[in-house]
């Protein structure tokens, strides 16, 4: 099968404003045939999501040429063979993991951690291994995360979709494969908030102001928001935070320790991928609290952190991937908290493109000029 699609050819060295230097390339790329345990989805709606522009900036190298686009949904159009639980007509989410199911983490409920999912992505292959996607010289593309939702129809494992209700928008249920469900899932899965605690959130992107919809839903009493962005602040309260924190001026901490809370915050949770957030983040937890990071920084970054602070204070620091979810229970369950009216996260969409406007996407991305950017598909 032919279609269009997104395709990046190098990892990095791509000049700004990507609207002019363009490194996603518009090709028409042959697709194969799904096979065990594999379907065709044409795709519905993409997210573009600082996941994806951490590929082309070079933060996560990738293996290359890669059609990008991790955060997706759409409708099954074609089964492979032994395809149990999915039909022809189905929508679906894709989960940016795939769950094997049978390792010791998915047994174990931590579907975030399934090793043949790593692996795959890593690998930038399906999770059986294959490759699906060849450009018309017959040249073989990568798959990003199991996904690569910039196509008009991406060839899929089906333990990387989560199938949904036909009601949702798609628009709506793409944005569930990864901004809420990693937002929301750090706030109730990994830091556990409970209800009446107070929240500290910082960076605001799709991920973070998702996370201050969860906190909001998890009964949190006092959600402070914290980016150097003023834009960002000013939504933050949109979306239900009690408090925001410029964390680049010099009194922030001291204005969050002394004047909002008495000595911190119960939780907190960063996704601005810069370890003077991070840092900002545990110093803004109070004694016996919990600080998490879902963010995803360069991977030479590294942490500078006092383990006396650790020890005597007996604070938590905690990694969340997949907002420590297992997909095919937390999209549908997350869904529904949308449809009850406590998700409200079409608040997220800023803009909404063609595939052709890619470039000009990822530039606002890049910019601080939009949160998520969805592309619609005919």
């Amino acid at each position: 099968m032919k279609t269009k699609a997104a395709v990046l050819h190098q990892v990095g060295g791509h000049k700004r404003p990507y609207s002019e230097s363009k490194p996603l390339k518009i090709e028409e790329i042959e697709i194969g045939k799904p096979g065990k345990e594999e379907v065709v989805v044409q795709i519905k709606a993409a997210g573009l999501c600082h996941s994806d522009l951490s590929v082309i900036d070079g933060n996560r190298p990738r293996p290359m040429p890669m059609v990008l686009g991790h955060e997706a949904a759409g409708i099954i159009v074609e089964l492979g063979e032994d395809v149990k639980g999915f039909e022809v007509g189905d929508h679906v989410v894709f989960a940016f993991l795939p769950s094997c199911g049978h390792c010791e983490y998915c047994m174990s409920g931590r579907a975030a951690l399934c090793n043949p999912g790593a692996k795959a992505n890593n690998e930038g292959v399906l999770l059986n291994g294959d490759i699906k996607i060849k450009n018309q010289n017959g040249e073989t593309y990568h798959h990003h995360l199991g996904v690569s939702g910039f196509a008009g129809y991406a060839v899929a494992s089906i333990y990387s979709l989560v199938k949904i209700d036909r009601s949702y928008p798609f628009e709506i249920a793409a944005l569930f494969g990864c901004a809420v469900m990693t937002g929301v899932g750090a706030v109730v899965h990994t830091a556990q908030v409970h209800v009446g605690e107070s929240v500290l959130v910082v960076g605001l992107g799709g991920v973070g102001l998702s996370a201050i919809l969860g906190a909001k839903a998890a009964g949190a009493s006092k959600i402070i928001a914290a980016d150097v962005s003023p834009s960002k602040l000013n939504m933050a309260k949109a979306f239900g935070a009690t408090h925001t924190l410029n964390s680049g001026e010099e009194r922030a901490l001291e204005e969050l320790k002394q004047e909002i809370t008495t000595s911190g915050v119960d939780k907190s949770v960063e996704f601005a991928g810069a370890m003077s957030a991070l840092d900002f983040a545990f110093n803004a937890t109070k004694k016996g609290g919990v600080t998490v990071t879902g963010a995803l920084p360069h991977p030479d970054a590294r942490l500078s952190l006092n383990p006396l602070t650790l020890v005597g204070q007996e604070k938590s620091l905690k990694g969340c991937y997949l907002g420590s979810c297992v997909p095919s229970i937390d999209i549908p369950n997350f869904l529904e908290l949308y449809k009850n009216g406590n998700l409200p996260v079409d608040k997220l969409i800023t803009h909404r493109l063609k595939l052709e406007d890619i470039n000009e996407g990822f530039e606002r991305l890049a910019s601080g000029e939009a949160i998520r950017q969805v592309i619609i598909f005919d």
